[in-house]
Formats: structure tokens, sequence, C-alpha cells
């Protein structure tokens, strides 16, 4: 496997010799429903805007964890105000997915999709009465204790996607050090950078596509 550098999105972004597919409205489908083979997990991050205008942004993380210590950072109670917000995803069909992010961002409420344990979880971030903002969650493990995870984020036409990816993209630095045993805040300074670069990403995507 190609490595470039340290493991965050923005030196993702800016590795040169790193090769992403591109993304498409079913560049993450639900395990086992793309071209009826199990989906393709890169190694690396973009955004892309869909023919639809949504954006579809995918976020990769590589930890040296289990799937197991992941996949319950993912859904514990106890564990998910270390690194996201108070509240609790259940992990079945159809559970309940309830987060409050407080004065720092929307509350979640909706229902989950799609539970694989150790594998899959599906739900929006959005509350009842909002555009569905769909986030899904896929885990793969890579080594003896190393487990790879890739987050999908659809953004509606109207927000600001870049704002949205890199503020899910400074949580998944904070899972990572959750994941250590070290929690830390919000990296705001992570967060500014990454949204710039997305920004940039996004503006030269649609800059191609009007050629």
């Amino acid at each position: 496997m190609q490595s470039c550098g340290p493991n965050t999105l923005l030196m993702l972004l800016r590795c040169k010799s790193a090769s992403w597919p591109r993304a498409d409205p079913g560049f993450i489908a639900p395990i086992g429903e793309q071209n009826g083979e199990q989906m393709t997990l890169p190694v690396g991050a973009r955004a892309h805007r869909r023919a639809d205008g949504r954006v579809e942004g995918v976020l990769t993380r590589d930890f040296p964890h289990s799937a197991d210590k992941v996949w319950a950072h993912l859904t514990a109670p106890e564990l998910l105000p270390l690194w996201l917000a108070e509240g609790r995803v259940e992990s079945r069909l159809d559970g309940f997915a309830r987060l409050d992010f407080g004065q720092s961002g929307s509350a979640i409420d909706s229902r989950v999709t799609q539970a694989i344990p150790l594998q899959a979880l599906d739900y929006s971030w959005s509350g009842p009465g909002e555009p569905e903002r769909p986030l899904r969650w896929r885990l793969r493990a890579v080594g003896p204790a190393e487990t790879r995870l890739l987050l999908s984020v659809t953004t509606p036409e109207a927000d600001d996607p870049a704002r949205a990816l890199a503020g899910w993209d400074a949580h998944l630095e904070m899972l990572a050090a959750a994941l250590e045993g070290v929690p830390i805040k919000f990296p705001f300074q992570h967060f500014q950078a990454v949204r710039a670069a997305l920004s940039a990403e996004l503006r030269q995507g649609e800059l191609l596509a009007a050629r």
C-alpha cells in the first residue's frame, strides 16, 4: 500500500502521488450491493459534487486498533462523548440515532438505516423535518489489530459542504485520540485548514466540470 505521509485529510489532499477512485452516487453502497461485490475501501479522501447538486465527501482513517474497539466508539453511549457528542446510536436496523452537539452544532435525531456489527452503520446527520444528510460508516480489518474506517458524508445543495466535511474530519481526529485513551477538544485549527483545502478541491472540480 502506498504511503503519503501523516494520515490526515489535509495531507492526503496534498499528496500528489495518491490515487483515489472517482466518487459518484454509487461510490458508497451498502455492503454487497455495489456491482454485486463487496465495496472497495479507498485510502484517502475527496469531495465530489453530484449531478443532483448534493456533495458527497469520503473520509478515511487507519487506526492501530481492533474493529471491536472502533465499533464500540461509534455506538457505546459512554464512549461517544469522548469524540463526538452526548447521546446514543443503536446498532440495529431502525434503531435510534440521537446525538446532541449542544451549541457547537445541530442535533442528530434520526433512524439507523443499516447496521452490520463491526462492518457498517448508516444514519442521517439531521433531525425531524430537516433534509437528509446521510452518514455511512464502514469498517474493515486490515491487520491483526488495525482497522480502516471509511465515512461517507452527503450534504444538501444549500449546505456548506466544505464546512460540514471539515467538521467530521475534525471529529475523526478526536476519535483517533479517544482510541489512544487521550481525548482532545475539537481541533479548530485542523478544522480550518481542512475546510480551506476542501473548498479549493470543490472549486477545482467545478471548474473542470464547466470546461
